[in-house]
C-alpha cells in the first residue's frame, strides 16, 4: 500500500477504538439519576463567584432567586473586584425578585498562588459554612437555571453512603451565532472524549471530571478534599475539584444537563477562541512534550480522513480513499448525537475536521502566549504559569 493508504488505516484504527474502546464517550444519554425525594430536604448554600458580570446577572441571578426549593437555602453572590456594578446590580435584583436570601460578598485581589476564581469561592464558602450547610452548590454568573434544577440536583445527590458527594451538570452553551454552531457542539464533544462520562461515573474510576459552572458538592466532601485550598492555582479547575474530591474518597457524577443554560454569548470566533485557547495548553500541563505529541495526533485522526479521502480519489488509491472514508464516516457517526443533543443541523457532522483544526490552532496559540508571559488571560488577570502557593 501506498504511504497515505497507511495513514488512512492508522486513522481508521483509530477512530474503532475510540468508538469501542474510549468509554462510548459520544453517547449523550449520561442525565441526573432520578430519585425519590429524600425525608429531610437538606440545606444548600449556592456560591457564585462575579467578576464584571453586569451583562449576565439579570437573566441568571432571579433564576437562582426563584429556586422551587423545599428545604433551607441561600445565595452568596462573591463580588470579585468587578467595576461594573455587579454587588449592586445583584442587592437590586434581589430586591426586586425575592425568593432565597441573597448575600453579597467582596473577595478582594487574589493572594499569590490564587486563581481569581477559586480565590471568590474561598470566601464564599467560608461565608456559606458559618450556616453550616449540607450542599454548596457552585455555579458561575453566566449560568440560568430552571426553578427545579437546585431541587433535581439535591434528589440526584441522595444521602448517606448511597449518594453522590459531587454531582455536576455541564451546562447547554448558547449556539446562536455561525460559529457557535460550528464550534460549541465540538467543545462538548471534545471534553467528553478527554473525560468520558461514563467512566466519571464509576464508583473506582481513576477519571474525574465535573463541569464548572453547575457543581453540587457535599460539604463534608469538600472539607475533606481541602476544597478550595487544595485546588488554589488550577485554571483548569472543575477537573482538579473532581480529581480532589474523588481522592478524598468521595463518589462523582458527571452529565449533560437538560435545565441548566449558559447565556453568555461567544458570537465571533476570536470569542470562542480566547475562551477556549486560555486554557488550552494547561489541559497538556504545560508540557512541550505533550503538545508536540498532539499536534500529529490530532492531525492524524481528525484531519487525514478527509485528507486521505480526496487524495486517494485523484490518484486512484482506492486503498486511501476507502479507509480515509471510513474513518471520515465513523467520526461524523460519533458526533451526530451531540449535534442532536444542540438541537443543530446534523450536516455540520462531516465538518468536525475544520473544527478540529480550529481547536489544534486554539492550542498552539495557548502554548505561544503561556510561553510570552500572558498565559490563561481571563478579565485583566493573568496566570502566566503554574508556581508553589505558600500553605496556609
Amino acid at each position: 500500500m501506498s504511504a497515505v493508504a497507511w495513514i488512512a488505516v492508522g486513522s481508521l484504527i483509530a477512530w474503532v477504538w475510540l468508538l469501542l474502546g474510549q468509554g462510548f464517550y459520544w453517547r449523550t444519554d449520561q442525565r441526573l439519576p432520578r430519585r425519590g425525594d429524600p425525608v429531610r430536604w437538606p440545606s444548600v448554600a449556592v456560591v457564585v463567584p462575579a467578576r464584571d458580570e453586569a451583562g449576565m446577572l439579570p437573566v441568571s441571578l432571579p433564576s437562582l432567586l426563584v429556586q422551587d426549593y423545599p428545604g433551607e437555602a441561600r445565595v452568596i453572590l462573591v463580588d470579585d473586584c468587578s467595576s461594573d456594578g455587579t454587588g449592586r446590580l445583584a442587592r437590586d435584583l434581589a430586591s426586586r425578585y425575592g425568593g432565597l436570601p441573597l448575600t453579597v460578598v467582596t473577595s478582594g485581589e487574589p493572594e499569590r498562588g490564587w486563581t481569581g476564581k477559586l480565590w471568590a469561592l474561598r470566601h464564599g464558602i467560608a461565608v456559606a459554612r458559618r450556616d453550616k450547610p449540607d450542599f454548596l452548590l457552585l455555579t458561575d454568573a453566566d449560568i440560568a437555571h430552571e426553578p427545579d434544577s437546585l431541587r433535581d440536583l439535591v434528589t440526584a445527590a441522595g444521602s448517606g453512603g448511597e449518594g453522590f458527594d459531587l454531582v455536576s451538570q455541564m451546562a447547554r452553551l448558547r449556539v446562536e451565532s455561525f460559529w457557535e454552531r460550528l464550534v460549541v457542539p465540538a467543545f462538548v464533544y471534545f471534553f467528553g472524549q478527554l473525560y468520558p462520562f461514563r467512566r466519571v461515573n464509576r464508583a473506582r474510576s481513576r477519571t474525574s471530571a465535573a463541569a464548572g459552572g453547575c457543581v453540587l458538592l457535599r460539604t463534608e466532601a469538600a472539607e475533606r478534599a481541602r476544597i478550595p485550598d487544595s485546588i488554589r492555582q488550577a485554571v483548569i479547575d472543575d477537573v482538579s475539584l473532581a480529581r480532589e474530591v474523588r481522592r478524598a474518597g468521595g463518589r462523582i457524577w458527571l452529565g449533560l444537563a437538560e435545565r441548566v443554560d449558559s447565556v453568555r454569548p461567544y458570537p465571533r470566533l476570536a470569542d470562542l477562541w480566547r475562551m477556549v485557547a486560555r486554557s488550552a495548553y494547561a489541559q497538556l500541563r504545560h508540557n512541550p512534550l505533550l503538545l508536540a505529541g498532539t499536534v500529529p495526533g490530532l492531525l492524524l485522526v481528525y484531519a487525514a480522513p478527509p485528507a486521505t479521502l480526496v487524495a486517494g480519489v485523484l490518484r486512484g488509491d482506492g486503498a486511501a480513499a476507502w479507509a480515509g472514508g471510513a474513518a471520515w464516516a465513523v467520526m461524523t457517526a460519533t458526533y451526530l448525537p451531540m449535534l442532536a443533543y444542540y438541537r443543530q443541523s446534523l450536516w455540520l457532522g462531516p465538518l468536525l475536521p475544520v473544527t478540529a483544526v480550529l481547536y489544534l490552532l486554539m492550542t498552539v496559540d495557548s502554548a505561544v502566549q503561556h510561553y510570552r508571559g500572558r498565559g490563561a488571560a481571563w478579565k485583566g488577570r493573568t496566570y502566566a504559569r503554574p508556581e508553589a502557593a505558600p500553605d496556609r
